[in-house]
This record gives C-alpha cells, sequence and structure tokens, in this order.
C-alpha cells in the first residue's frame, strides 16, 4: 500500500469513528433516569429492552475510558465513561465480588455470573477507567477482579458447571481472553506474573488449540489439548481465531517474540482462507471441522464482529510485516464488510447478516452487540493505518 491509501484508510477510520458510530451511542444508549447504558437499540436507535448485561456495561466503560486516555481527553467522553462505572459500582457484583451477568433497568439482579467473562471485561473497564482518572478504588476493584479471575481459570462456571465431568472440554475462549486481558493491565502487573501468564497463553493456543493439518483454530480440545470428535470438538468459531491472532500479535510485541508475530499472521491467513464463503464472501459464523452440520442453526450468518476483528488482524499484520498476501486479504475482507454492514441511513452498522449479505435484523445493539466491537475495530485500524 502506498502512503496515500493507507493516509485515506485512516482518515475512513477515524471519521467514522468520532463523527457516525461514538455520536450513535452517546445519543441513544445512555440512561439518565437510572444510570448505566441502554444496549438494545434498533436501527434509528429507539429503545426496545432496557435490561443491562454487565459485560456490555463494561465494554461501553471501557471504550470511552480507552478513547479518553489514547485519542482526546474529552471530558465528554469521561462522563458517558462514569455514568457506567458508577452504575456498576452500584450494583454490578455480588457479595462475594463476582459480577452478575445481566441486571434489570434500575439493578437489580436477574441472572448470576455463571462464567467468568463478565469479570474480564468489568477488570478492562475498571482498569481503563482509573488510567483515566487516578480513581484507587476503581484501580483496586480491577486488579482484584483480574487475579479473581486467574484463579477461575481451572474452574471457570463454578457452582454453574452442568456437565457430569466424564468429558472434560477446554475452551479456547479462556486463553484467549487471558491473552489480552493480560494485555491491556501489563503495565502494573509484575514481570514474572506477565510472562508466566502470557507463555502459558501462547502454548495453549500454539499447541493445543491449533490444529495444524487443518490449519485452524479449535474451539474445545480435551483437557490435554486433544481432538474429540463430538459437536463441541468438531466446532471452529473462526471469528475468535481470528481477534485471537491479532492480541498474540500484541503479545508477540510483550515478549519480543518475531516467530510469534509470523505465526498469527500465517495463522490468521489460513484461518480466513478457511472460513471465506466462496459463493457469497463474508466470514461463515460457524463451521464443522468435519463438514459435519453445525449445532449452531445460526453457522452461515455474516456477524459484524468476525469482520472487524479481520480488519484489526489483517491492518495489523500489515503495519508491522508489510506483506502483499497479508494486503490482498486486507483489500478483499474491506471491500465486504464496508459495502455490507454500515448503516448510510441511520448510521452505526448492522450486526447481523443473512449469507447473502443482506440485513438480517436491523437492530444496532442487543444482547451480544454493543458499544465495543464496532468502535474498537475502527480505533485499532485507524491506529494500524496512521502514517
Amino acid at each position: 500500500m502506498n502512503k496515500e491509501k493507507k493516509k485515506a484508510l485512516a482518515n475512513l477510520y477515524k471519521t467514522t469513528l468520532l463523527n457516525d458510530v461514538l455520536p450513535f451511542w452517546e445519543k441513544y444508549s445512555i440512561d439518565k433516569a437510572h444510570g448505566g447504558y441502554f444496549t438494545c437499540l434498533g436501527r434509528n436507535g429507539e429503545v426496545y429492552d432496557t435490561d443491562k448485561f454487565i459485560w456490555l456495561q463494561a465494554r461501553q466503560v471501557w471504550t470511552f475510558s480507552m478513547l479518553y486516555n489514547r485519542v482526546e481527553k474529552k471530558q465528554e467522553w469521561l462522563a458517558i465513561a462514569k455514568i457506567g462505572i458508577d452504575f456498576l459500582k452500584k450494583h454490578g457484583r455480588d457479595d462475594k465480588g463476582n459480577f452478575y451477568f445481566s441486571l434489570d433497568r434500575t439493578g437489580t439482579p436477574l441472572i448470576q455470573a455463571y462464567n467468568i467473562y463478565a469479570d474480564c471485561f468489568a477488570a478492562l473497564a475498571f482498569y481503563e477507567y482509573a488510567k483515566a482518572t487516578g480513581d484507587k478504588t476503581c484501580y483496586d476493584i480491577a486488579m482484584q477482579t483480574y487475579h479473581q479471575f486467574l484463579a477461575r481459570l481451572e474452574n471457570p462456571k463454578g457452582r454453574f458447571e452442568k456437565s457430569t465431568g466424564n468429558r472434560t472440554l477446554q475452551s479456547f475462549g479462556l486463553p484467549m481472553m487471558t491473552a489480552y486481558l493480560t494485555s491491556e493491565l501489563a503495565d502494573d502487573l509484575e514481570v514474572a506474573l506477565l510472562q508466566k501468564v502470557l507463555t502459558t497463553c501462547v502454548q495453549k493456543i500454539t499447541k493445543e488449540h491449533y490444529d495444524g493439518e487443518l490449519s485452524i483454530i479449535r474451539e474445545f480440545t480435551d483437557a490435554k489439548g486433544v481432538f474429540i470428535d463430538c459437536y463441541e470438538g468438531r466446532l471452529i468459531n473462526p471469528g475468535h481465531g481470528i481477534e485471537a491472532m491479532w492480541f498474540l500479535m500484541d503479545v508477540a510485541e510483550k515478549l519480543k517474540d518475531e516467530q510469534l508475530l509470523v505465526w498469527a499472521t500465517d495463522v490468521c491467513l489460513q484461518i480466513l482462507d478457511y472460513s471465506w464463503d466462496k459463493k457469497h464472501g463474508g466470514i461463515f459464523y460457524f463451521m464443522d471441522a468435519k463438514g459435519a452440520p453445525p449445532q449452531q442453526l445460526e453457522w452461515d450468518q455474516k456477524l459484524w464482529w468476525p469482520h472487524l476483528e479481520a480488519l484489526i488482524a489483517l491492518s495489523k499484520a500489515y503495519a508491522k510485516t508489510g506483506r502483499k498476501d497479508v494486503a490482498d486479504w486486507y483489500d478483499k475482507v474491506h471491500q465486504y464488510t464496508w459495502e455490507k454492514f454500515p448503516d448510510p441511513t441511520y448510521g452505526e452498522w448492522y450486526g447481523y447478516l443473512n449469507r447473502a449479505g443482506a440485513p438480517l435484523l436491523n437492530l444496532k445493539g442487543g444482547k451480544w452487540k454493543g458499544c465495543f466491537h464496532v468502535p474498537r475495530g475502527l480505533f485499532e485500524c485507524w491506529q494500524n493505518f496512521e502514517i
């Protein structure tokens, strides 16, 4: 890519983030009566459900705190982050310090913390907000939650585990998100802990979840990293694999591991080649490693977040390597993503397309889509192309 193209791409991502996506969430998501954020937003921003999901509340706190820290010290952004942090402080945790999964609009708990991902995003939120404000209470909550997250890795569901124990599975999401969370908190972690956690995550991803024969990431293996021929064992989640590769690119920088950077770049391209819909374009949501019928009936949908994660991974890999094969894949994913997902009429991006690439749902937010993947993706790509 020449300088003019990179400059134009950086400007596209920057202006879309600042002039389109952020204003949408600033205008429609703030609950001025009870605090926190509405995330269930229709195409034009109308609120269609008022329940509040902890990891989306935390993700929005992180987003506005991160932009305050890394883009501009805008008091409006910090004020929006404070609305979420105050709501989480007051309502987000049980008496043991575990973050709930969901609350009603006023903060009454609805669903217990049945896994540790709410803790993961809460730690990110409180840490980033503490960096913005110097708030020691928020910093302490962040570090307490992080160490609590680490302590639960061997038994992430705790008393909510439903399996009998006769088929033990390890989830790719755990080393993937542990690597990301640890990288984000790296400046305040002891060097020995940082090295230990990151190298363990790298080992699990590269040696246990990566299938070199198929050149894919397996979403589940047995406890020793061995393939199990069942629904879960055959499950491929291409978006997760691609997202993890840019996490590992950042880990490679922290560990000064050039080989890991090359490996993550290569695997990113392998996953894209495996999961790209040759007929309609776009990345399949789920796949079965043996080509059997997937358990997930939504397997052929095209979702916003895998495509954004691919754009981050490819732009980051290109910025670090300058490889032509990376640039070619970036152009392919960019063309599909920018043609299909942005809503030119009401702003923000569609989240769910059918296989052919037409909007399947016109919502802009819900139980899973909030103010996170789109703004984070736009920010990361902007930075990766900034000259």
